[in-house]
């Protein structure tokens, strides 16, 4: 999982991540390791739940057809919805562009016991926001700093923060955008709009660089993750968040004081209703 971190403070160039991997598995077997990933992600959620003092905040970003949606479907099937919820960040409403730009992303971020998904993110903001020249130059490059701040005021109020850069090639994303147009019920995904974004291929891919290099952070990582095979990326994606939560060494609440007389009692109870 570390081949995939990417190190605080280290120069990022694209070419030098792989889109399409393996892991040296086959995919009946990398599937089947992720049903067991799943199960445990969803026994650690509810450890989470109980023991309420942690806060979890995962962050999907990639192009268009990465795999966003489906990761949280693949990983998160299994969680408990009661304390795990997804924010969906798309173009912001006039009422959040009177606003700063990280406003409508805090109320989002997770409480405790909580695991809250951002679907795309704060990290648009030096994304799109860049490429298309909504703002000047001068501004975006601040937020680099304003969203690390960001992210450690997070991090510093108890919150484990893991972030993923879905890496697909650019030949793959247009098998997926065919793909939607082969399956009459995936159509609707289907916007001509994002052919027009492939023009953008490469200064999303600087915007990308930049985006890594300035802020993976020790209280935040990026994890670049291979996504042309989508199983071995909802694995890699569900391995990491595995290990993280086991790292919390999170517990079970205290039972309650002497539990084996109040199992008595409901012993006695349910003997009796049945007469």
């Amino acid at each position: 999982m570390d081949q995939y971190r990417v190190s605080p403070g280290s120069k990022v160039k694209m070419s030098e991540f792989a889109t399409r991997y393996d892991g040296d598995l086959e995919k009946k077997d990398g599937k089947a390791q992720l049903v067991e990933k799943a199960g445990a992600l969803s026994q650690l959620q509810e450890l989470l739940y109980a023991e309420h003092k942690h806060k979890v905040l995962i962050v999907l970003q990639g192009i268009d057809t990465s795999g966003k949606d489906s990761t949280i479907r693949h990983v998160f099937g299994d969680v408990n919805p009661q304390g795990t919820k997804v924010a969906n960040f798309k173009v912001p409403t006039p009422k959040e562009l009177d606003h700063d730009y990280l406003w409508r992303v805090h109320p989002h971020t997770p409480g405790r016991g909580e695991i809250v998904i951002f679907n795309r993110s704060h990290y648009e903001d030096v994304l799109v926001v860049r490429v298309h020249g909504l703002v000047p130059e001068k501004v975006w490059k601040k937020r680099y700093d304003h969203i690390n701040a960001f992210e450690r005021l997070l991090a510093d109020e108890g919150t484990t923060i893991l972030k993923f850069f879905l890496n697909v090639s650019k030949v793959e994303q247009a098998r997926r955008f065919l793909a939607r147009l082969d399956q009459p019920e995936k159509r609707w995904k289907f916007n001509p709009g994002d052919l027009d974004e492939r023009e953008y291929w490469d200064d999303y891919t600087r915007a990308y660089e930049d985006m890594l290099s300035k802020t993976s952070t020790d209280w935040a990582p990026w994890y670049v993750i291979p996504s042309d095979r989508k199983w071995y990326r909802n694995l890699t994606i569900a391995s990491v968040i595995v290990k993280t939560l086991q790292d919390l060494d999170m517990q079970f609440p205290e039972e309650v004081p002497e539990i084996d007389k109040y199992r008595d009692l409901l012993v006695e109870m349910i003997g009796r209703d049945a007469e």
